[in-house]
């Protein structure tokens, strides 16, 4: 029974098995009339050293017979029908050694492949408090060196392993059947380097977990070095950033370094061994040929197949040792694959939603005993507006993350137009929402297809009517490619405020019955808002919407204003209502409202001065 890290990838191999197993009966094959070849070379020596022409078994005959040689050769004829015996039997087994490194070329990509494409997919689905604790460093390493390292393994390990144990397997009864004291002479040295293959392998297999670990911190290192090239800049730390990296850097060469000298170690000592193994052979097999105990063609086929079954034996030490590390890619990439995926299995709604959202007593915690949001209960209808505010870490935004089942709540109840927020298929639930963020992220695509994204088949006239709300389709219109304008990664070339604008027109073009504005406007100047938020109340009623916002501007027109503090509702009305009542929303209208005043004063003066000195 297969554990469960692999079974899933025999799982992957399925399709390319057949093709897998053709490569090994080639190779199978192919090994064997290879190994022909000192027999023949062997009665051929012997014949010459004769000076007489061996009995030829009669299936040569035939074989001679088609080369036009006469059915009793002469020595001349036979030693031609040797050249074209070798000469056949090395086509033959080259072209199944070619059908091997094909089949294995062909069976290890499309396994590598579907392995590719399940772990890109299961990282796609699995839980966002996954992603949370994961280094996305560490993730890219096992997505691309794990898996050619199983790669490797696939098309050449296996393969190297199957070839080792076929050799044993055909070559040992050819020794003993031409000499048995010569065979047990050439064997002598193959329990030793098996088991120096084995410790190395065990010494070697906890090296190569630590490399690969130094490898994903340099990684790591590089990823957020180049995601954040730009703050890395605007705070002169290049030198700083320099420096972390060298000290990754230095340690993933120290690991590597030691590595290397095993290598070098192993190789150098097992060198030794087959040398001396060798040497022992033509000794023993030269003293015997001189007593006339053996015969010159037989001390060569010795030699020959020691040579063909010590070094791979030899080698086994180093296809081990890339097992080993093939074994621990193995690991690390089972530790994404095994992780469980969001369930997908809730049931979906046949129809859309209409956007009415009802929660009671809703408490939720990242980690056990330090609640994140505690006893929220509120009622929205459908097409109203909801306003959160709060200071940071009040929890707004996990408020939304709940909505959005990206976690699941541990107390209370969640309704979506009736139904519980859990029981719903969670795909279901964010295709029936819009969120925009206060960092958006982008595609390095067209602004076009960043646009597109929560709906491709929208036309151009949507695509226009949306930019139009969001207050952004004459900045695109004043770029030279207009809507096909390329934006860098996260939308490096745009300003936060277009970056915004752009997420605002991809979510309302969605048009979801819920729409969610997470601080989405915090970039944008205070005109521009004002003519988005004039023309989100141009649409309202098409959504019901949630507005996360720190400008008081933003929320004047809200059915319903919460204020969250440490958690919990602290306050809850309209505008007017909490204008009227002592708490937290009226300081802070009111220290807004003297801060708008003042700058409002100073710009003012400013543009006095400037206008008398015109």
């Amino acid at each position: 029974m297969l554990s469960n890290k692999f079974k899933v990838f025999w799982d992957l191999s399925k399709g390319q098995r057949v093709t897998y197993l053709t490569a090994i009966v080639a190779m199978a094959i192919g090994y064997l009339l290879m190994f022909g070849v000192p027999l023949v070379v062997k009665f051929s020596i012997d014949a010459i050293l004769a000076d007489s022409a061996p009995e030829v078994p009669g299936w040569l005959y035939l074989l001679a017979s088609w080369i036009s040689v006469e059915a009793r050769p002469d020595m001349f004829d036979y030693l031609l029908l040797a050249a074209a015996a070798i000469i056949l039997l090395t086509a033959v087994s080259g072209s199944l050694f070619y059908v091997r490194g094909r089949c294995t070329a062909v069976a290890s990509e499309g396994i590598v492949r579907a392995l590719r494409e399940k772990v890109f997919h299961h990282l796609e689905h699995l839980p966002a408090d996954f992603h949370d604790k994961a280094d996305t460093g560490d993730l890219v390493q096992r997505c691309t060196s794990d898996v050619e390292t199983f790669r490797v393994f696939v098309a050449v390990q296996v393969i190297e392993i199957s070839r080792a144990i076929l050799l044993l397997l055909t070559v040992l009864p050819i020794l003993f059947f031409l000499d048995t004291a010569m065979a047990f002479l050439s064997m002598a040295s193959m329990p030793v380097l098996f088991i120096f293959a084995v410790l190395f392998f065990l010494k070697v297999k906890v090296l190569f977990k630590s490399v690969d670990e130094a490898e994903a911190k340099l990684t790591t290192v590089l990823q957020e070095n180049l995601t954040g090239i730009r703050v890395v800049r605007a705070f002169a730390q290049q030198e700083t950033e320099s420096e972390k990296f060298a000290v990754r850097n230095a340690a993933f060469r120290d690991k590597n370094m030691h590595l290397m000298r095993l290598l070098g170690l192993y190789f150098s000592l097992s060198d030794l061994i087959c040398m001396t193994q060798l040497g022992a052979l033509l000794i023993v097999g030269a003293y015997w040929v001189q007593t006339g105990d053996l015969s010159i063609g037989t001390l060569f086929a010795f030699l020959t197949y020691e040579g063909m079954v010590i070094w791979p034996i030899r080698h086994l030490g180093r296809v081990l040792t890339d097992s080993g590390k093939a074994v621990v890619s193995v690991q690390r990439l089972s530790e994404i694959l095994l992780v469980p995926q969001e369930t997908q299995h809730e049931p979906e709604l046949p129809h859309r939603l209409k956007g009415a959202i009802y929660m009671s007593g809703v408490s939720f915690a990242f980690d056990a005993g330090n609640p994140v949001l505690e006893d929220i209960s509120l009622h929205l209808n459908p097409g109203e507006i909801l306003a959160i505010l709060g200071p940071p870490g009040s929890g707004k935004s996990t408020l939304v993350q709940l909505l959005l089942r990206l976690y699941d709540y541990q107390q209370g109840t969640i309704q979506l137009d009736g139904q519980e927020l859990s029981s719903l298929n969670r795909k279901y639930i964010r295709s029936q929402i819009s969120t925009v963020l206060q960092e958006p992220f982008l595609y390095s695509a067209s602004i076009a297809d960043n646009l597109r994204v929560g709906k491709m088949n929208a036309d151009d006239l949507e695509v226009e009517a949306a930019t139009r709300a969001a207050c952004i389709h004459d900045s695109i219109s004043a770029f030279s490619s207009g809507y096909d304008s390329m934006v860098g990664e996260r939308g490096v070339t745009l300003s936060g405020g277009q970056r915004q604008r752009i997420a605002l027109a991809r979510a309302l073009l969605k048009d979801p019955p819920i729409l969610i504005l997470d601080d989405a406007l915090s970039a944008v100047d205070t005109d521009t808002e004002a003519k988005i938020l004039n023309a989100l109340h141009h649409r309202k009623g098409r959504h019901t919407t949630i507005i996360i916002a720190h400008r008081l501007s933003t929320v004047l027109a809200a059915d319903k204003i919460l204020v969250l503090n440490h958690g919990r509702i602290i306050q809850s009305g309209n505008h007017e209502s909490l204008m009227a009542e002592d708490g937290m929303y009226q300081k802070l209208c009111q220290i807004q409202g003297s801060l708008e005043t003042g700058i409002a004063s100073d710009l003012a003066i400013n543009n006095k001065g400037v206008n008398q000195h015109g």
